[in-house]
């Protein structure tokens, strides 16, 4: 546990971001002056941001990089099935699955750290592993099932099944979200699953629909009168099917129902940073609306009220990023993840640039250097003892 002084950041660029912010492990006060034994640590003009909430990812899977077996698919059940068949036959499947579970879901809690998502949405059973030292904050109250063809296939880590989709629903409390793969494909079966949704009485304010690649006008229609939402995943669908879903038509309908998520790396981008990009140049959604669908909307549809925001009182998940002249949601679109320059976790620094390092110290958070995709960074040691430690290589970060 951390406990030392209280942090004020001061000279950030203004809003969307903050001015300045002081916090210990939960957010004091949002652009006012600092106080007597605050560590005040100047950023010179980057913004300041909430956490980015992720809401959408397989943790497990991330280790595996990118697996398809041939260029489009019609339905992501011609996915699976290619998957199901190279178990046992594909090297680089076969040596993956024997590293422990601990280990893959920390690589996949490691990828989102360092691009600056503090809070994920796991999609798959909620692993005891998950409670165990992981680095970000993973949703605990939710949900799921895997999909309609996956009910009574093997879908966890461990073998569970995908789920009945409504006897999942019907265990699911009304205030507590609902996830799962809708319409994944360009089908004709693809396009049916939402009625099929509906037609069981699953499609409510709670639904959390993920992909809705084969979905239409109408059927967007349907979602906005149900209060339900979308969980976006542009780099996946355009990986396997070479389109994404049309969410210029939810967005014009209610732009608050969708997130973004960034699924796993078996077939989505190679993190939350990258998948903004790959949103943005779909030209579905402006900058602000993809900050939002990052930060507020996907917090609001997680049901988690602390996250995507700063405000005092809430936990101290900050990010700062650098400022490209623009806005805080250009800046971020810019934003790789060597270019983050501090991640903080309920007042934890975990990852930051040199100049940052007093944050650290004030917080009282012994540090170790790592390299992100060739650039230094400071990293708390706990955390790089457990990257050192880990079987599994993270590409493009190392510990010195």
């Amino acid at each position: 546990m951390i406990w030392g002084r209280s942090i004020a950041l001061v000279n950030a660029a203004g809003p969307p971001g903050v001015r300045s912010i002081r916090f210990t492990s939960k957010v004091l006060a949002i652009d006012e002056p600092p106080r007597r034994g605050d560590t005040v640590v100047d950023v010179r003009g980057a913004f300041v941001l909430p956490g980015l909430v992720n809401a959408h990812d397989h943790l497990e899977l991330n280790h595996y990089g990118r697996l398809k077996f041939r260029d489009r698919y019609a339905n992501v059940t011609e996915w699976i099935d290619d998957m199901r068949s190279q178990l046992t036959d594909d090297p680089r499947i076969r040596s993956a699955r024997h590293h422990p579970l601990t280990e893959r879901l920390f690589i996949g809690a490691l990828k989102n750290l360092l691009a600056g998502a503090t809070t994920v949405a796991h999609h798959n059973p909620y692993y005891s592993e998950l409670r165990r030292t992981m680095p970000i904050r993973v949703v605990r109250r939710y949900g799921w099932a895997h999909s309609f063809a996956m009910e009574r296939q093997p879908a966890g880590a461990r073998g569970e099944p995908g789920g009945e989709v409504l006897q999942r629903w019907r265990r699911t409390a009304a205030d507590v979200p609902f996830c799962v793969h809708l319409a994944e494909g360009v089908d004709g079966n693809a396009a049916e699953e939402l009625d099929r949704l509906g037609t069981l009485g699953c499609l409510a304010p709670n639904t959390l629909i993920v992909h809705g690649v084969a979905i239409d006008a109408a059927g967007f229609g349907r979602i906005v009168d149900a209060q339900a939402g979308l969980v976006w995943c542009p780099a996946s669908n355009a990986f396997l099917f070479g389109r994404t879903a049309a969410v210029r038509l939810l967005l014009e309908l209610n732009p608050s129902r969708v997130a973004l998520g960034s699924d796993s790396r078996l077939t989505g981008a190679s993190d939350l940073l990258d998948e903004l990009r790959e949103a943005r140049q779909t030209g579905c959604a402006s900058a602000d609306e993809l900050l939002a669908m990052v930060t507020t909307n996907a917090a609001a549809m997680l049901r988690l009220r602390h996250a995507g925001r700063l405000a005092a009182g809430v936990p101290a998940d900050i990010i700062v990023i650098p400022n490209n002249g623009r806005s805080a949601a250009e800046s971020l679109l810019d934003t790789r993840r060597a270019d983050v320059r501090l991640v903080v976790v309920g007042g934890r620094p975990l990852v930051g640039d040199s100049q940052l390092a007093p944050v650290f110290q004030g917080r009282q958070a012994a540090t170790r250097m790592i390299v992100v995709d060739g650039v230094p960074r400071l990293a708390e040691s706990g955390l790089a003892r457990r990257i050192a430690g880990c079987p599994i290589a993270e590409p493009g970060v190392s510990v010195v």
